[in-house]
Order: structure tokens, then C-alpha cells, then sequence
């Protein structure tokens, strides 16, 4: 700096709180996914494309037009949840609670030695506690109403899971819950940045979601989008030519999001990945003579990233697997990035749209990409349709040099969310370390 030049003042919150000038580091990540229970699991399924699509045992699926769907694997509460909370929470909460236990011992962090006000807490959710609820409902109609439980009151909620997670790890700073259906997840870590610059030194965050019941599999056949297709290897093909809808599943991911400073100050390292931009908007109605946001959307988040779409070097895309939206997704892409500009990739094809947990396992996936410099191929598709102007990795996975990732959501009823994630290392010309 020159004699004569002033240095910039550090920026301050609405708050007052120093607003941090390093971009937030993920540190840890919790996976509980159709394709494995654990990071390095659902990584490895993910890579070797195994498809966790299968017939839903969770219940008979037979009355239904819809029988497939991704579960978690081998999931037993009683061995990853005390008991107590079992009684008093939904399947949903049961493997967040688990998500944040695994994200906590990956991130290396003892909770109790850091201030209990300046860790947070803010997940997605997209229908609550829907399998708990069915069953209260069933007492409820076939017996009396004083069959049915105290915890009905809590556990249905959509911020039972944020609460939860809140109380046994003593995380006492601003806590919330985002519901934005598929479009949550990404909702939730860019709340997770925003408390970060007003003071949060960790927040966990992303989501989980478990809507696999008879209640909550009618409450989805409303919408009229997902395949009815029996055979699992071509029930959900997003951009190709045979889509006809999406498969539902179940579980998500949880991450350590931390102020880099307060990372590094623990020795946690550079972590997974840096979360460089992010924004939300919403499409307007149906009948509306506008067109969809989602291009907008994906510019926004890049601006605020300080980043230009050259910058960018794979795209998580939100692959709804409905024709007239697969569309809609691949022009937008295309606009922002030019035809088949950048290479695109979906490996919700492996698990179902898990809704509240979706775009967070998105996340966690391609944060795991950046950290190994790979693309995930999108196991399903034969080729994207004709007029998608998409560069859609296929067959295999893609290596490739990879310093950012965008991960693209929407949700049911106009939610559109875009999260620019960069790469651990901070020697990326360009990245904005706001």
C-alpha cells in the first residue's frame, strides 16, 4: 500500500457484527442418500452409476400408480438415534439426526468447545413430519382423539428436525427452516452464508426428507408429475427423449458450513469447498405472460460470486424429468452459457428428487466433484432430446479440471435457487472471497 493511499474499512452487518471478507468453507458433510449411508458410499455409487431406484418396501406400493422410489438403505433409527427421539419424531428428523452427526465428526468439531450462540442451525423441509402424521391421523379416525400422541404437535412441523439437531448438539444461534420444496436445500445453505456474515462462526445446514408413506405418496400424485413407468432403468430419464416424470426417494445431506477465519483458527483446514454466491427467485403464475426465472436466477447467483459464466465449470442441474420443464431448464442453460457451453450433470437420476434433502445432497455431490476433479455422468438418459442444447455427461463419469460448480433447484409452485460452490483451494483468479 502507498503512503498516501487509505486502507478500505472493514465491511460491518446491519447488525453491527464485522461482516466476514473470506468466503465460508464447507468442513463436513453427512450423507443418509438412497445410494449409501455415509460420504464415501454414496461418492463411490455415484461414480460407479448404481441406481438405488427400486420397488418401495417402506410399504405395499400396490394400490399405487407409482411403486418405485429410492430408499436409504439399511437405515435403522434405533441404532444411530436415542430412543427417547424415536418416539417423539418422524423417519424425516430420525436421519437428519443422523446427517448431523456424521457432518459434525467429518468436520472434526466438539460442539461443546465452541460459544453456543455463534452455531446455527437452518434446514430445508418440504412436507414435515408426513409418515408421523398418518399414523396420529389413523388413531385419530379409527379410535379417539385421546389416541392420538402429544408429540403430534411437534413432529409433524416442519422445524422439528432444525430444532431437534439444535438442542442435542447446543446449538443456540439463530435457527430456522426453509421450505421451498426441491429448491430448500440450497435455500438453507445460502441462509447458512447470510447468518455467517452477521456473526455465526458454524452453521449446520442442508436437508432431509422422507415422504416414502401412503399419505405422503397420494399428497405427491397431485401434482401430476411423476412417471408411472414400472421399469426402474427408464422410469425417470430427465432430457431425454422418453422422459415421463420423476421418481420420489428419501434422505438428503447435512453440512458444516463455518466463517473460513474460524475454520482455519480450529485447524479444520480448507474444507470441502468455499460458498461463493447464491440467489432465489420465483416464476411467476402459469397464466402469466412471463416467462420462467430461472436463467435470471442462475446470473444473479454468478454476480454475486463476482464470477461470469465462462467461469463455471460443471452444472448441477435440477432435472425434473418432465418434458415441458426439461425444456424450459436446458433453454435456460443455454442462454446463460451458450449451446452446450458448459457440462451438465444430474445424478438424482441414482436416487429419486428427494424434495427438502435434494438440492443438499446436489451440493454435498458436487462438492465431492470439485474435491476430486471429476464429473459424475447421469446414469439413465441415452442422449439428451432433440433441442436441448446441453452438453450432458453420459455413460461415464468426466475428468476434467474443475475450480466451480453451480447447482441449479426448483421447487413445486415457482421456487428457483441457484448456489455457486468453489473449489477448497484459494487460487482461483476471479473467486470472490466476499
Amino acid at each position: 500500500m502507498s503512503p498516501t493511499a487509505t486502507a478500505r474499512p472493514t465491511p460491518v452487518s446491519a447488525t453491527g457484527v464485522t461482516t466476514p471478507t473470506r468466503a465460508p468453507v464447507v468442513t463436513g458433510l453427512g450423507v443418509l442418500a438412497p445410494t449409501g449411508i455415509g460420504t464415501e458410499e454414496h461418492w463411490a455409487s455415484v461414480l460407479a452409476g448404481r441406481s438405488a431406484i427400486d420397488r418401495i418396501t417402506l410399504f405395499d406400493p400396490t394400490p399405487y400408480p407409482v411403486r418405485l422410489a429410492g430408499q436409504v438403505p439399511g437405515f435403522v433409527a434405533k441404532e444411530r438415534v436415542p430412543s427417547r427421539l424415536i418416539q417423539q419424531t418422524d423417519r424425516w428428523t430420525h436421519l437428519g439426526l443422523a446427517a448431523a452427526e456424521a457432518a459434525i465428526a467429518d468436520a472434526g468439531v466438539t460442539p461443546a468447545e465452541l460459544p453456543e450462540y455463534e452455531m446455527a442451525v437452518v434446514t430445508a423441509s418440504s412436507s414435515g413430519g408426513t409418515e408421523f402424521g398418518q399414523h396420529e391421523m389413523e388413531n385419530l379416525y379409527q379410535h379417539a382423539p385421546d389416541w392420538v400422541g402429544a408429540y403430534q404437535s411437534i413432529a409433524w412441523f416442519y422445524a422439528a428436525t432444525t430444532g431437534q439437531i439444535s438442542i442435542r448438539h447446543g446449538m443456540r444461534g439463530p435457527c430456522g427452516v426453509l421450505c421451498c420444496e426441491q429448491a430448500g436445500g440450497l435455500d438453507a445453505i445460502g441462509q447458512a452464508r447470510r447468518l455467517i456474515r452477521t456473526g455465526a462462526k458454524l452453521v449446520m445446514t442442508g436437508g432431509t426428507d422422507a415422504s416414502l408413506c401412503p399419505y405422503g405418496l397420494t399428497a405427491q400424485l397431485t401434482t401430476g408429475q411423476l412417471s408411472t413407468v414400472q421399469d426402474p432403468a427408464r422410469a425417470y430419464l430427465p432430457f431425454d427423449a422418453d422422459a415421463s416424470g420423476y421418481l420420489p426417494g428419501e434422505g438428503g445431506a447435512l453440512l458444516v458450513v463455518e466463517d473460513a477465519d474460524a475454520a482455519e483458527a480450529r485447524g479444520a483446514g480448507q474444507g470441502y469447498g468455499r460458498v461463493l454466491g447464491y440467489a432465489a427467485a420465483f416464476d411467476p403464475p402459469p397464466d402469466s405472460d412471463r416467462g420462467p426465472v430461472l436463467a435470471r436466477t442462475v446470473r444473479t447467483a454468478l454476480a454475486d460470486a463476482e464470477l461470469a459464466p465462462a467461469d463455471v465449470d460443471v452444472v448441477f442441474a435440477d432435472a425434473l424429468g418432465v418434458p415441458e420443464a426439461d425444456r424450459a431448464e436446458a433453454e435456460a442453460l443455454a442462454e446463460v452459457f451458450g449451446p452446450r457451453g458448459v457440462p451438465v450433470t444430474a445424478p438424482k437420476t441414482l436416487t429419486g428428487r428427494l424434495y427438502g434433502g435434494g438440492a443438499a445432497l446436489d451440493a454435498a455431490t458436487a462438492l465431492l466433484a470439485l474435491r476430486d476433479q471429476i464429473i459424475p455422468h447421469t446414469a439413465g438418459p441415452a442422449a439428451a432430446a432433440p433441442g436441448y442444447e446441453i452438453d450432458l455427461v453420459l455413460g461415464e463419469p468426466r475428468r476434467a479440471e474443475l475450480r466451480t460448480a453451480l447447482v441449479v433447484a426448483r421447487g413445486h409452485g415457482g421456487f428457483n435457487a441457484a448456489l455457486v460452490l468453489g473449489h477448497a483451494p484459494q487460487d482461483a483468479p476471479g473467486h470472490n472471497e466476499k
